[in-house]
């Protein structure tokens, strides 16, 4: 069933055409992403979508009874409400619910059934008509939902009746998103919905969306998310859109599939034109072929000419370099602690950078990371413990909030004046290498978007040839294509690199090593991001054991002392064990219905159904039951996890 379809939508503003030709479906349950370089109109299109903006030109048409909700990037509100009060008000109508049936109950309480048996029968009566909705609407596991999405959404430790006016904005952010997955409507629209996330909470908000019953169409950055979750891509380029089946990854593929077509086809067919150019010039004046060669002008005349293909938009070119090598050592931390304005954040902590290393800091949100680079960067002063550099090591540092830019000053002289001795042929010419070309360079650097202030800092850092680069979130605000570019210049980097991101593929690809901060210190991984997923699962499989066998032997000696505490004990094991055979039944049977209706779905877009009312609407009815039992499975396992 289709849930939403745009055709040919067009939006300018100003003089700036923005989309041009846009076109783009939603089928229930797909998950779809929509890619393009920053820029290139795809949270104007949400907006469209979503019905905060009208297009110009285009038709916008959404499926009766379709619920949509929309998260806006970097989307905040102002409330009187509590954390908790603000997720709860997703469920007002079943609150009312609530409040009636506890009325109810009280009216039954008091009432004498001998007395006026008529009215008490009308009670019990709309009693059960209440109980029944309550029940059907969730009524029973709503707070394990609200719950379940407080702790995904990293509000576990805070507590819930925080004022909603007290959090920070990635802050609101988050809570937008947590009211948004609450109220399960049938179409999710998600604009930059991984920001502000840390990974844990990525990965859980990535495992919530996989068994969302409702479609999803998102914007992301996050390569990883992109490829775990979607099965179709549409890409806006130039203000049209294209439509790509599987993930992101796969998009990649059949683009580049795509354009290689299409450049043999072209190629193809102007070597035929060329030929046909040349022999009507050379045949047209004689007697004895001008026939031939009026056939082969009418030939090229009725030819449709192939377009030359657009190819690739024009991508930044980074390349870091280094004046000369560190010595083997890069960094010593011993006894490390680390705070702002004398408040301790973390430590002690002790580690070593060789050169040569990209290593990875990972770790929640708070813990201190940004705080841990300031430091060793020199920019904060340690609390306690030594930090030294090694031979010859200098440091090029990227802060994410690019504090060092100054926005008074136009992109060219802020590069300009940090290196004076270049001509500014040469400063316009890096400039250009980093996307600023024309009057771009004369902008104010308060005028730049996220994206072009981090390719300034790049800029800055690329000419400044430090061996030792530390970066706090390098890919914050960079379109996939810049990301991709910015990768590829730090693989071949030939110094050290130690770096904070919460980009798994970027961290996948980069990093030699990972360390991890947590409350306890930190733990060292040798090796990329995979493993060190896979290593964590087996450290948290073996404290799992460790656990059981501990509470096995306490109930042992329980055992021989209190015979009801090792009873209590064997029924809990035994309970858990259940709880965890039962989730693991019903992710399966999740993914069989999941299938089902996939399948269903299909079935009513082939011609055969969809013209055959009876067998459409026969089809339809079994999507909508396996719906509903899909919801109460995903009810019943949101439950178990919390």
């Amino acid at each position: 069933m289709i849930l939403l379809e745009a055709h040919k939508i067009s939006k300018s503003f100003g003089t700036d055409l923005i989309l041009a030709d846009i076109n783009i479906e939603v089928h229930s349950g797909e998950r779809v992403a929509l890619v393009g370089r920053n820029g290139s109109g795809k949270s104007t299109l949400l907006k469209i979508l979503a019905g905060e903006l009208v297009p110009d030109r285009g038709d916008i048409a959404i499926a009766k009874e379709v619920s949509i909700g929309y998260l806006e990037q970097n989307s905040t509100f102002r409330s009187t409400n509590t954390i908790y009060g603000e997720l709860e008000s997703v469920f007002a109508d079943l609150l009312d619910i609530e409040r009636r049936l506890r009325d109810i109950e009280r009216r039954m309480a008091e009432a004498d059934p001998n007395a006026e048996p008529e009215d008490y029968e009308k009670l019990l009566a709309e009693y059960d008509r209440l109980q029944e909705r309550f029940t059907a609407a969730g009524g029973y596991t709503y707070q394990a939902d609200i719950q379940s999405v407080l702790n995904g959404l990293g509000f576990g430790d805070r507590d819930p009746d925080t004022p909603v006016d007290a959090l920070s904005g990635g802050q609101k952010t988050r809570l937008a998103l947590g009211k948004l997955l609450l109220a399960k409507p049938d179409l999710l629209i998600l604009d930059e919905p991984t920001n502000h996330l840390d990974i844990t909470t990525l990965t859980w908000l990535e495992n919530y969306l996989k068994h969302y019953p409702g479609a999803l169409l998102v914007v992301s950055h996050d390569r990883y998310f992109l490829d775990r979750l979607v099965d179709k891509v549409y890409e806006i380029s130039r203000g049209v859109s294209k439509k790509y089946h599987g993930n992101y990854s796969a998009y990649l593929e059949q683009k580049a599939a795509d354009l290689e077509r299409a450049w043999k086809a072209y190629e193809k067919q102007q070597k035929e034109i060329q030929k046909l150019e040349d022999f009507i010039q050379r045949n047209i004046a004689r007697a004895s072929t001008t026939k031939r060669a009026q056939s082969r002008r009418k030939r090229l005349e009725k030819m449709d000419k192939l377009e030359r293909p657009a190819g690739e938009e024009r991508r930044a070119r980074i390349h870091f370099d280094i004046t000369k090598p560190s010595g083997r050592d890069v960094l010593v931390a011993r006894g490390l602690v680390y705070g702002y304005e004398g408040r301790k954040i973390g430590g002690p902590v002790s580690f070593d950078l060789h050169r040569g290393e990209s290593v990875a800091l990972v770790g929640p949100n708070g813990i201190g990371k940004t705080t841990l680079l300031k430091t060793i960067a020199g920019l904060l002063p340690k609390i306690a413990g030594d930090i030294q550099l090694g031979a010859n090591v200098t440091i090029g540092y990227f802060d994410q909030e690019q504090s060092g830019l100054n926005p008074n000053k136009t992109v060219l002289n802020e590069l300009w004046d940090a290196y004076p001795l270049m001509d500014e042929k040469d400063v316009r010419t890096v400039l250009g290498s980093f996307l600023f070309s024309g009057d771009d360079v004369l902008k104010p650097v308060a005028a730049l978007s996220g994206g072009e202030k981090a390719r300034l800092a790049l800029a800055k850092l690329m000419l400044a040839r430090d061996n030792f680069l530390i970066l706090d979130e390098p890919t914050n605000h960079l379109d996939l294509d810049s990301k991709e570019v910015l990768e590829a210049a730090l693989m071949d980097f030939p110094g050290t690199i130690l770096f904070v991101s919460h980009d798994r593929y970027f961290i996948n690809r980069l990093a030699t090593r990972i360390i991890e901060l947590s409350h306890d210190g930190l733990t060292d991984y040798l090796g990329d991001y995979d493993y060190y997923v896979e290593k964590k699962a087996l450290q948290e499989e073996l404290e799992r054991l460790e656990a059981d066998d501990r509470a096995e032997k306490k109930a042992r000696t329980a055992s021989r002392g209190d015979p009801d505490d090792y009873e209590a004990a064997k029924r809990k094991k035994q309970e858990e064990r259940r709880r965890k055979r039962r989730i693991e039944e019903l992710e399966q049977e999740i993914e069989r219905l999941e299938k089902d209706i996939h399948g269903l779905e299909q079935r009513l877009l082939a011609p055969e159904v969809f013209n055959n009312y009876e067998e459409a609407q026969k089809i339809t009815k079994e999507v909508e039951e396996r719906k509903q039992q899909l919801d109460a499975l995903i009810d019943e396992w949101t439950l178990l996890q919390s």
